[in-house]
């Protein structure tokens, strides 16, 4: 049954495990947890005279650099002077050249929140009358990329090292004091340190190109590396790694002197380990409630120790259960994890679940502030499948403890019942071995004593060797049977099997949590549309994405074919713009060039160009391509499919 069985819970565990990659590559770049509430001049106005400056306000504090906020003319020049600055609160401004001439400008902005999130966009606003511009108003993704996905996957790597870490180093001090010799733990633990250490110096290094330009050849710039270190989140990372030094120190104290200890010296070092570790655990958690989340917002001052807490929490129980699950498949058979141990951890992780609900209740009402958030947004919709899978988790947990009773139950019984078989059955063994049994193994045994003897009258020296070979021999022999009796235990089976389930649900909230701090709370979601009415109206009444199909035919060789533009959601400010060209067969195809340009004759808009970049074959897209205004524009489409062939097709669509 044994053998029947664990296969398919390790295959479980491994579906989860991909879950959780394909959710990290899933992920998109990390959402705007700073909104822009508002500006002045507003998106899409017509002004009659040239302002003297241009304002942002967001809904929480942002840091600029010199090119942090931008204005471009019609032909793509910056018109903007002098460093960006704040005018108090979250509104921050930057000055424009005197006397502008009348048309339409163009607002860029690449800023990072407060809570370290990358944020960019752009806008459009006109002087005396719109006009054509060379700008092309779309945008890429902040913190999208390479870089992002990267940066992405070292949160996910310094989370798990940090639960690692401190969860199996509290696993071996309040549970299995023992533990700290038992070889698996050990390298267990250490890991978790190795894979934090190096998620933080990866992090510091991609910091600031995530940040800026996205560019991965930025990620050894020095200057960049010098600018996030003056940043509340390279001082964060800076901070994690001088906490890492001290911890260091712990792990070797925990697994050298503390694991020869006995009796009362034990005792009293471990109260000092108890101490010591908790204090860097702390100051490791605290490292990431400083700048993230919880350091701003609605009662921050109430907010970061919670979400230490409720980290510490995390690592308490899924880092204690990743060492116990070690403990129960690696232990060798000298040192099975005892029934006590697997009781002290329950209670542990009882304790740990209740911290993780009250804090998770308070951070959830900080973070969404209606019902509604739930399901209107996206940092809801992940809080449900979070808080769905922590109810999975506690129902497997539960089974364990179940498992975990009956261990205790039958468990010395046992242990007395497995003493008097390995009596027996190492009685039988020298009995045997004696006689000169004719089985293989039991005549190897008695061939390997009777060389033995006769390499004793040969040379004393090869006589010792040989009976040390027969001591590793018998103990290995020894030490297998004892494991094949421990793992035919059914309790001990099942509560394996229980763990195992839960560290594969582990690993599946632990991705799912790490997408949760990369998107937009639904508080400051929410807060961002009740400031622009306008834009939350105009995206409510958009019927969704618009699908063009366009024939074109340029008139040279190979010159027709079908081009379709996808615009979603098709409303006032930032689109995706997808377009395909293909063959009058329906196979697509690559041509030279292709561009886009929205047009609205109504109010004298436009061309508003965009140069989408090439995907793949027959296929180009744009991010954040902004819509100044709703109404029906006209969507032009210039195909070239050679040096001289080349027409442009339009057609119209209702847009905001």
């Amino acid at each position: 049954m044994t053998q029947t069985i664990a296969p398919r819970v390790r295959t479980l565990v491994l579906l989860l495990l991909a879950a959780a990659c394909a959710l990290l590559a899933a992920a998109g770049p990390a959402s705007a947890h700073a909104a822009l509430t508002g500006s002045d001049p507003q998106q899409g106005a017509v002004v009659d005279k040239a302002p003297a400056q241009v304002s942002l306000t967001f809904s929480e504090s942002v840091s600029l650099d010199d090119d942090s906020l931008r204005v471009l003319d019609p032909k793509g020049k910056r018109v903007d002077e002098g460093r960006p600055s704040g005018t108090g609160g979250t509104t921050y401004t930057v000055k424009l050249h005197a006397g502008l001439p009348d048309g339409t400008y163009t607002v860029t902005y690449q800023v990072v929140s407060a809570d370290s999130h990358p944020v960019a966009g752009a806008y459009t606003f006109s002087v005396g009358a719109p006009s054509e511009t060379s700008v092309s108003v779309y945008t890429t993704d902040a913190g999208g990329g390479v870089v992002g996905w990267l940066y992405g996957l070292g949160r996910y790597v310094s989370y798990a090292g940090f639960i690692v870490l401190v969860g199996g180093a509290a696993f071996v001090l309040a549970c299995w004091p023992r533990g700290s010799g038992v070889r698996p733990v050990q390298r267990l633990v250490v890991s978790g340190w190795l894979a934090l250490t190096a998620a933080t110096l990866v992090l510091l290094l991609l910091r600031g190109s995530y940040t800026s330009s996205g560019k991965f050849g930025d990620v050894f710039d020095l200057t960049l590396l010098g600018e996030v270190l003056q940043t509340k989140s390279g001082a964060a990372l800076v901070s994690r790694l001088l906490l890492l030094a001290a911890a260091a120190l712990f792990i070797a104290v925990l697994f050298g002197a503390y694991d020869k200890r006995e009796g009362e010296e034990k005792r009293d070092l471990s109260f000092g380990l108890a101490i010591g570790g908790t204090a860097v655990a702390a100051g490791l958690a605290a490292a990431w409630a400083m700048s993230e989340h919880a350091s701003v917002g609605l009662q921050a001052g109430i907010a970061m120790p919670v979400d230490v807490v409720h980290l510490l929490a995390v690592a308490a129980w899924l880092g204690g259960l990743t060492a116990l699950l070690v403990s129960l498949y690696r232990a060798s058979a000298e040192t099975p994890v005892p029934t006590l141990a697997v009781r002290r951890f329950s209670r542990v992780a009882f304790g740990s679940v209740v911290a993780l609900v009250a804090t998770g209740t308070y951070q959830s009402w900080r973070q969404l502030g209606s019902w509604t958030a739930f399901t209107d947004t996206r940092y809801g919709q992940l809080l449900l499948a979070k808080i769905g899978l922590v109810a999975v988790l506690v129902g497997v947990a539960y089974l364990s403890r179940r498992w975990t009773a009956r261990l205790a139950e039958t468990g010395p019984a046992v242990v007395r019942q497995r003493e008097g078989t390995a009596e027996k059955a190492g009685g039988a063994e020298e009995a045997v071995a004696a006689k000169g049994a004719s089985t293989p193994e039991k005549t190897a045994v008695g061939k390997a004593s009777g060389t033995a003897k006769a390499s004793a009258a040969a040379t004393g020296s090869g006589d010792s060797r040989r009976a040390a070979q027969l001591a590793r021999q018998r103990a290995a022999m020894d030490a297998a049977r004892q494991k094949k009796q421990r793992d035919a235990d059914p309790q001990r089976f099942g509560l394996r099997r229980s763990v195992l389930a839960e560290a594969g649900v582990a690993v599946v909230l632990l991705a799912v949590t790490t997408v949760l701090t990369q998107t937009e709370p639904g508080r400051t979601e929410e807060e961002a549309k009740a400031a622009n009415p306008s834009s939350s109206a105009a995206a409510s009444a958009s019927s969704g994405a618009v699908t063009l199909d366009m024939p074109f035919d340029t008139g040279g060789q190979n010159g027709k074919g079908v081009v379709r533009v996808e615009l979603d959601p098709a409303r006032v400010g930032a689109n995706d713009l997808h377009l395909y060209v293909q063959r009058p067969d329906g196979t697509a195809v690559d041509i030279p060039e292709v561009k886009v340009a929205f047009i609205q004759q109504a109010e004298d808009i436009g061309p508003l160009p965009v140069v989408p970049d090439h995907i793949t074959t027959g296929h180009w897209s744009a991010s954040g391509v902004q819509i100044p205004m709703a109404g029906d524009w006209e969507v032009a489409v210039t195909v070239r499919t050679s040096d001289i062939d080349q027409v442009t097709v339009s057609k119209n669509a209702q847009i905001g």
